[in-house]
């Protein structure tokens, strides 16, 4: 495993920890903003892991809102009962960019918890299909991402399936250029070596959209190999 990766699976694991504080300290319920709870999670993030930097906008979700992807800009909801909310932010640790979100479940509403435990099992499924692969383009893995969703009774999501991540900031193309995204119209091989001859590393994301009950559910993180 190189230096890059190692770094990347640290981040990773620390915003891991930072999920299950805020987690485990009670801080998903009913009552509260989005906003509110966001605000709350990055002081966690702060205070008690000294994250003072996030590379991508911070995100909490709940209700009808966990459909949306991830350029939407939705009302802020109060998370109410027996809700479904997704956390998805990207904190950056020793320079190294993490990018991690995970569903969350207040209630016993058995819809919330499919959805949930299907984006999961989806996550699992397309990871272990991508490690398969020996060549592979950004547009054949979103739409593998797509027809899996529907494999599984819903709907695919995201605007994309995914993109790379590295030291802060990471290798970034030209405007328009969506070579380093798994997106609909990045025809470019994925294991293609960055410039300077190192191996890219992806993230892989799992947004499934329940229309008919108005949720979705959500993982992200680093694709496991």
């Amino acid at each position: 495993m190189n230096d890059t990766r190692q770094k990347l699976l640290a981040a990773e694991q620390k915003a891991a920890e930072l999920f299950h504080t805020v987690y485990d300290g009670g801080l998903i319920v009913p009552g509260k903003t989005e906003k509110q709870l966001n605000d709350e999670v990055v002081k966690v993030a702060h205070d008690v892991f000294g994250i003072q930097t996030f590379w991508h906008k911070k995100i909490v979700r709940a209700g009808v809102n966990t459909m949306c992807p991830y350029s939407a800009e939705p009302p802020d909801v109060i998370i109410k009962d027996d809700d479904i909310v997704i956390l998805d932010f990207g904190p950056v640790f020793d320079g190294y960019e993490a990018d991690y979100a995970r569903t969350y479940i207040i209630g016993d509403d058995p819809n919330k918890h499919v959805v949930k435990a299907a984006s999961e099992a989806a996550w699992e499924e397309a990871n272990a299909w991508y490690n398969q692969q020996t060549s592979l383009t950004g547009a054949q893995f979103f739409s593998y991402l797509c027809n899996l969703a529907r494999q599984y009774g819903y709907e695919y999501g995201g605007e994309i399936g995914g993109h790379i991540v590295g030291p802060y900031p990471h290798e970034q193309l030209g405007p328009g250029n969506l070579g380093l995204d798994i997106h609909p119209d990045n025809h470019q091989e994925m294991f293609l070596k960055d410039p300077q001859g190192n191996d890219r590393h992806w993230i892989l994301e799992m947004l499934l959209v329940d229309r008919r009950n108005q949720i979705g559910g959500y993982m992200e993180q680093l694709i496991i190999r």
